[in-house]
């Protein structure tokens, strides 16, 4: 067993294979470092991840390796893609701008040693000190920027709390803040999506699979190598997450320790986020850019998959000018950028638009009252008293807007009060904001996974619903989730329910609908494929569903929800139109 000390020069690049960081407790973390061949000193960017750094991101990835390089030829471009790694930067078109870009494998996974415990106090303090490692470096100038996808996003916001010394910039490119709200438990409803992430992106590389795992096309050796491990030691040396999860049912300490200090985010940062990512990427991005308190930061939000924008000329572009700002000190004219581009999406396309602030200064928020009569959102709430039943783990009820008099823009988050009745002692709700043609087709878009993804969600079990009075705002409730507050069967509850942040123009003669469920939205055109890396077919949520049946009982959940309409009722969806 021998790990890959090497250095060699391959495709333009000095590529530094397996270089050891050691932790403060001895475990022996391995990196990869590509930079330039000339001496000197250059910025860093760095990422600290689970994925495995020799994983080519074909081999991981394939299908959405080859839609993203069908669809997108500017990202194969101008590249061997030989290094390509899932949710990383391409060293091929970062080296030659005089970059360093440093891989480390997390602890336990890769070719690094030790025990997985992801997103962890432990993480956190191993990325601040391989940020350190970085910063001292003979080929470093001493600065060091965070840049990644998804995992490789949401840990910065962790080890950005830490500030480390060396650490001068961050790029969280679609990643989640708050492991609870963002992730796990949908307004406390149980996501079955971290134990099938576990289980197929995590534990198939984790270290110690060795020669029943990957070999890497970048360098022939074992990805989660060099030793081979039995499964009774790989169990040992990894927590249960899905298990955990499922235990953790409250925002508990399980969870608060891997929520970043927002008082302590103070490092120049750029934020951006997926429309489409509901279930896990666009809540922490935009939580994350308004509440840091860094003074240097900047929101951007776009469409189409997690994964691409990343990796287009436009995303490269923009994180480019953003660090070589913060880590090369080129007066390149980013301090004048705007706080916030937005890729504004219409039904056919999305139009670039620069804003002031977020949520957007001039928003117009606007209720749409729910009437029990023709189901209909209305700009008055309804007089008479009435009621609206479904079956609590149905497909519920939809209330329609008239035909839109005219183009009408929806960008921001949004927020729904519905006055309930369960005739169990709890109830799960789930809100999907949709657009209708004229001829009432629902209009949904490529999400950050799923093909067939609606314009907005949100969730909330019903006993959950004890709200933050200080993080709350009237468009965005923040709900404890610190106790579990049952129903009497039969009364009435008002719940405030946060829909995650959208964009969407509606054209003239369309409508908005939101629908009030009681199990996950599904879409109604039939199967949207699935991804070589994801356990289950995609119907509309993609891989964020909520069919845990040990978290949803039938006999608590299984009963019948009622909204309750009329005087002292308040049913409605707030909505950000911009004018």
């Amino acid at each position: 067993m021998s790990y890959r000390e090497v250095s060699e020069v391959r495709d333009g690049m000095q590529i530094d294979w397996d270089v050891p960081i050691k932790m403060e407790d001895g475990v022996v973390l391995r990196a990869d470092v590509y930079r330039p061949v000339k001496p000197g000193k250059y910025p860093v960017i760095m990422t600290y991840g689970p994925y495995g750094k020799w994983l080519h991101f074909e081999d991981g990835y394939e299908t959405a390796w080859r839609r993203m390089a069908e669809n997108h030829p500017d990202v194969p471009n101008g590249s061997t893609n030989k290094y390509q790694n899932w949710e990383v930067v391409d060293p091929e078109k970062w080296v030659p701008d005089g970059y360093a870009c440093v891989r480390v494998d997390s602890r336990g996974c890769g070719r690094s040693p030790g025990y997985v415990e992801l997103w962890s106090a432990r993480e956190a303090r191993d990325f601040a000190q391989c940020i350190e490692w970085g910063g001292k470096q003979p080929w470093s100038n001493g600065k060091v920027g965070l840049n990644g996808i998804s995992y490789y996003a949401m840990n910065q916001w962790q080890v950005a709390s830490l500030n480390p010394e060396h650490l001068a910039a961050i790029c969280i490119w679609e990643g989640a803040a708050d492991f609870y709200r963002d992730v796990s438990h949908h307004g406390g409803i149980l996501c079955t999506f971290l134990q099938n992430w576990y289980d197929m992106q995590v534990k198939t590389v984790q270290h110690g699979v060795g020669t029943r795992g990957y070999r890497s096309r970048m360098n022939g050796d074992w990805v989660a190598g060099p030793e081979t491990l039995t499964a009774e030691e790989l169990g040992a040396n990894r927590f249960d997450f899905g298990t955990l999860a499922f235990e953790h049912a409250l925002d508990d300490e399980f969870w608060l320790s891997r929520m970043p200090d927002w008082s302590k985010v103070k490092v120049p940062l750029l934020s951006t986020a997926n429309w489409g990512g509901q279930g896990l990427h666009p809540r922490g991005n935009f939580e994350g850019f308004v509440r840091a308190a860094s003074k240097q930061k900047w929101l951007e939000a776009h469409g189409i998959e997690h994964w691409t924008h990343f990796y287009t000329d436009y995303g490269v572009r923009i994180q480019k000018q953003f660090f070589d700002y913060f880590l090369k000190g080129e007066r390149n004219g980013w301090d004048e950028e705007p706080k916030v581009r937005l890729q504004v999406r219409h039904v056919d396309k999305f139009v670039e638009r620069h804003e002031d602030d977020w949520p957007i200064p001039r928003t117009r928020w606007t209720k749409f009252h729910l009437d029990p009569a023709g189901h209909t959102l209305a700009d008055k709430p309804p007089q008479a008293a009435g009621e609206v039943a479904f079956a609590a783990l149905g497909d519920g009820a939809t209330f329609l807007t008239p035909p839109l008099e005219k183009e009408t823009e929806i960008t921001g988050p949004i927020a729904a009060r519905l006055a309930i009745s369960s005739s169990t002692r709890d109830a799960d709700l789930f809100l999907v904001l949709r657009v209708l043609s004229p001829n009432l087709k629902e209009v949904v878009f490529q999400g950050a996974l799923d093909p067939h993804t609606p314009i907005a969600q949100g969730w909330l079990r019903a006993s959950h619903r004890k709200l933050d009075t200080k993080l709350s705002e009237p468009y965005r409730p923040y709900h404890t989730h610190d106790e579990v507050q049952p129903l009497k069967p039969g009364e009435v509850y008002d719940l405030d329910v946060e829909i995650w942040p959208t964009s969407i123009v509606a054209p003239a003669g369309y409508r908005i609908a939101l629908t009030v469920r009681g199990r996950d939205y599904v879409y109604p055109g039939g199967s949207g494929g699935r991804l070589s890396n994801m356990k289950n077919e995609f119907t509309g949520c993609g891989p964020f569903l909520h069919d845990e049946a040990r978290d949803r009982p039938v006999a608590v959940f299984g009963g019948t929800t009622t909204i309750h309409f009329g005087p002292g009722r308040d049913n409605y969806v707030l909505l950000p139109v911009i004018p």
